[in-house]
């Protein structure tokens, strides 16, 4: 995002053409933060009415969520294939270099419809899923769809990404997670820790803007303030403080850098007659997916269904008390949705996963209040997911706004993605893998 010529920006016509190009992304950004919260309450929306649908029996789920799993996988195979998954590893691909119209197609209109229309069905049929990775994805979509708006830049368009078109990708992602959370700073975390390793300097700034644009206007629609709510930290003696970081900084860690495992080495453990109907006949593979989903909600009475939004914030309010076998529930069923294929992230579940695991973990040893066990593991197992404990602390700053937890929050992510990183490879990286193999070991 820097303009050819640049030393001449005192002449009258690049100068112009300067401001014009910073219009036009802070009017993307603009437009992310919309589209952002458009999805958001979309797959709202979806959630209610599969709660509305289930509360007439069981019955409904076990029909329900296979039909739509099955319904999802076929049209993400038939004609949204790109879409897949949380979008963030198609991301870690693009921005990491190399051209090729493989990637392009990554970035195409019809993956942003495939996004938020897919994960509104799989949220539909009560998988679980997150929405704040597909809008990394969407972000991306969005903010390149815009190219032809900026002539002059890094030549024309065509059919290989260029590396405007990374540059672009790069600062939409942002958007997208800072829309997504409503949190700018951690949409420039995000971008700085995750992806920005080959941004010029003269095109931070306008990342920072097309963030900061994306972030007010989603916050500005969505409501401001914390999003999961207050909580406060509370007084506390400093070795029971230091005990609680470091069980949940280790714990919280452990249980990511497995989930992590499963994920990446999934051509492991599954067995050979699942891996090749997953390979062969991918929407009966979806179906089976949706059933195991089902179970799970039944046997968790609902609480494994969804982004796990709701649970958590009744935690950390103090209003609820999670079942010893919510993050076992809640990680298998994320598991199976993962595998299924369907678009839906990882963030927002994982949170809710690290918030049962902070609820075991105040039952068990109890050196913290639950609100503050709670933050400090879901902060610890986002960073152990995701390997980046920057971004981790500052989404947990943002969404719970405890300042006075900022030194805990910040100990514990790098407890727990220093012992994911002791297990197993980056999963974004990784998972990137299918579309750039030699980015397979990459940066997220």
């Amino acid at each position: 995002m820097e303009l050819r010529g640049s030393a001449n920006w005192r002449k009258p016509r690049a100068r112009g053409r300067l401001w014009w190009h910073h219009a036009v992304l802070c009017v993307g950004g603009t437009l992310v933060g919309g589209v952002a919260t458009l999805y958001a309450w979309l797959i709202d929306i979806g959630h209610q009415l599969f709660l509305a649908a289930s509360a007439h029996g069981p019955w409904v789920t076990l029909l329900l969520s296979p039909a739509l799993g099955a319904l999802a996988v076929w049209l993400t195979h038939r004609y949204f294939d790109g879409a897949e998954g949380s979008g963030i590893p198609q991301i870690v691909a693009i921005v990491s270099g190399g051209n090729g119209t493989a990637k392009r197609r990554l970035l195409r209109p019809a993956v942003i419809v495939g996004k938020i229309g897919l994960s509104f069905l799989g949220t539909l049929g009560g998988f679980t899923l997150g929405r704040q990775g597909p809008t990394v994805h969407i972000g991306a979509a969005l903010l390149v769809s815009l190219r032809r708006w900026l002539p002059g830049l890094s030549g024309p368009a065509g059919a290989h990404l260029t590396a405007l078109d990374r540059q672009l990708a790069l600062a939409g992602a942002s958007a997208g997670l800072s829309a997504a959370f409503c949190t700018p700073l951690a949409g420039i975390a995000f971008a700085i820790e995750e992806l920005a390793r080959g941004i010029p300097p003269r095109g931070s700034a306008a990342l920072i803007a097309v963030v900061v644009c994306a972030g007010t206007v989603a916050g500005v629609l969505q409501g401001e303030g914390p999003a999961l709510g207050m909580i406060a930290a509370g007084p506390s003696a400093p070795y029971r403080m230091a005990v609680a970081v470091v069980t949940a900084g280790a714990v919280a860690g452990l249980a990511g850098a497995g989930f992590c495992w499963l994920l990446v080495h999934s051509e492991r453990w599954l067995p050979p007659r699942i891996r090749g109907l997953r390979a062969q006949r991918p929407a009966m593979f979806g179906a089976l997916c949706g059933l195991g989903v089902a179970l799970l909600g039944l046997a968790s009475s609902g609480t494994s269904h969804g982004s796990g939004y709701g649970e958590t914030r009744a935690l950390l309010a103090g209003d609820l008390v999670l079942p010893a076998a919510y993050p076992f529930l809640k990680g298998l069923s994320l598991l199976l949705t993962w595998l299924s294929g369907i678009p839906g992230g990882l963030f927002v579940p994982s949170l809710a996963i690290g918030a049962g695991i902070g609820n075991l973990l105040q039952y068990t040893i109890g050196q913290a209040p639950l609100p503050v066990y709670a933050a400090l593991a879901m902060c610890g197992y986002l960073a152990a997911v995701t390997q980046r404990p920057v971004t981790a602390f500052v989404v947990m700053i943002e969404l719970v706004g405890a300042r006075g937890l900022t030194i805990p929050l910040m100990a514990t992510a790098l407890i727990a993605a220093g012992v994911s990183r002791m297990a197993v490879p980056p999963l974004y990286g990784a998972l990137s893998g299918r579309y750039a193999p030699a980015t397979a070991t990459g940066r997220m």
